[in-house]
């Protein structure tokens, strides 16, 4: 069994991730998206699609990165 690094649940069907030279475990999908998904800059809402980044800054949503002033970014080309 492995030990969830979010909620500590030790749980026999726990799962490692691997990202940026790093491994981390979790025990479900919602803990897995609470520790690694970006917040989005202007809602500050989890991102979990696609999303838009610019300047190192990440958006949900066209509609939030043009509040934040990126004008440019588009959901559809």
């Amino acid at each position: 069994m492995a030990v969830c690094e979010v909620c500590n649940n030790d749980y026999e069907m726990a799962f490692e991730i691997h990202a940026a030279g790093a491994v981390h475990t979790f025990d479900s999908i919602e803990c897995a998206a609470q520790k690694m998904a970006p917040i989005c800059e202007n809602c500050q809402c989890r991102i979990l699609g696609h999303g838009l980044q610019s300047d190192g800054q990440f958006f949900c949503c066209a509609h939030c990165a043009r509040q934040a002033g990126f004008a440019q970014l588009v959901d559809h080309a």
